[in-house]
């Protein structure tokens, strides 16, 4: 089953370190982050990647070109300023397979996809979603009127469901799909569940966005933890 990985963003949130170089290859422990997240799937038997590049596309393609003795690369140049649901629909266009696994090219988690994939095969959906719970930002402060009566660490609990960024899809979402500008969260996503199309695997694991420097920093501090987290009990 091919892996398509959205990696053609602008990464505008952590600037910093996107001026040069696109966000999936800001280095983690001397390596892409993209190759750590490649290495997700791989440890799961998942190595058949396909690569929808844009911005600074060239870089990701001269990376991936000394790969190929390892994995099966295939790189979609889908355009500098298409969205994430246009990233999706070329690719799904571009492959006759039914069925595909897609994520982000910024974040990292140890899903367990034949999981995700048993949840996608029983609820016969369109599309099946990871749900996470974002890491906890701040202290959690219980209050009477006031006067503090409890300072303590939030935890990710607390936090609720969001979209992990893990998806299996059938072919048929680009049914949902309405052209390369539209972001496939506020376009196909809602329409699925509308039509109660879409269904989520609830991950209780590791998930670590990188959209900051700050998260950079996090990310690089798991790295040196044997195994990381986001290749723990995979």
């Amino acid at each position: 089953m091919k892996v398509l990985i959205l990696a053609g963003g602008l990464g505008t949130r952590i600037s910093e370190e996107t001026k040069l170089k696109p966000k999936p290859m800001v280095l983690i422990k001397k390596k892409p982050l993209l190759w750590h997240l490649m290495n997700i799937f791989a440890k799961q038997g998942l190595s058949d990647f396909v690569i929808a590049t844009g911005y600074k596309s060239q870089m990701i393609e001269d990376w991936a070109e000394n790969l190929r003795s390892s994995w099966n690369i295939t790189t979609v140049f889908t355009g500098e300023e298409t969205q994430t649901g246009g990233r999706i629909r070329q690719c799904v266009e571009e492959f006759s397979d039914q069925t595909f696994i897609a994520t982000y090219g910024d974040g990292l988690a140890n899903v367990n996809m034949k999981k995700v994939m048993q949840i996608h095969e029983q609820s016969r959906s369109i599309a099946t979603i990871t749900a996470v719970r974002p890491p906890a930002r701040f202290g959690r402060i219980q209050l009477d009127g006031n006067r503090v009566t409890h300072f303590g660490e939030k935890v990710q609990a607390d936090e609720g469901w969001i979209n992990g960024g893990f998806f299996v899809l059938n072919r048929k979402v680009n049914e949902f799909i309405s052209g390369d500008s539209e972001p496939f969260e506020t376009g196909a996503l809602p329409r699925l569940a509308h039509e109660n199309l879409l269904s989520a695997y609830l991950h209780e694991g590791f998930w670590q966005p990188m959209d900051t420097l700050r998260e950079k920093t996090d990310l690089e501090n798991f790295a040196m933890l044997h195994p990381p987290p986001w290749l723990k009990d995979l």
